[in-house]
This record gives C-alpha cells, structure tokens and sequence, in this order.
C-alpha cells in the first residue's frame, strides 16, 4: 500500500513518496500491521513523514529508524 492517503496536505517529489511507500510497507509488514485497517498504521506513517521531513529519503533508512524509534517507546 502507498503512503498517499495519509500525505494530505504534504508535498515531497515522486521519488521521495515511492521511498516513504517502500518504508511504510515494511514496517507495516514488520509489525504485522494492516494498513487500510490498523489505526497504529497512522503512527507509522506519520513518522515516517516526519523523518522526510527531516531529510531522511532512503527507504531502509526510513524503515530502521521508525522502527528502532517504536521500540524506544515500548
């Protein structure tokens, strides 16, 4: 699943949201998380427009900082 619908308002170039795609999709997976039904998918998505925001566009990147980040706040 794409990261689009949780993009309103948010304006990155193509690649930038293909990357933050691939990343929501494996956190998603890593959590075991659906996204189209799980609210905690919604936190993983806003993080990881956060990181872009921030810089971050590299899509393992994106993916082991989300996740290093939730386990932090376990």
């Amino acid at each position: 699943m794409s990261i689009t619908p949780f993009l309103t308002g948010q304006a990155f170039e193509p690649e930038v949201v293909r990357a933050m795609s691939v990343a929501f999709d494996d956190v998603c997976r890593s959590l075991k998380l659906r996204p189209r039904s799980d609210p905690a998918a919604e936190v993983v998505a806003k993080k990881i427009i956060e990181l872009a925001q921030r810089g971050v566009r590299d899509p393992d990147a994106l993916s082991a900082r989300v996740l290093q980040e939730l386990r932090l706040g376990e």
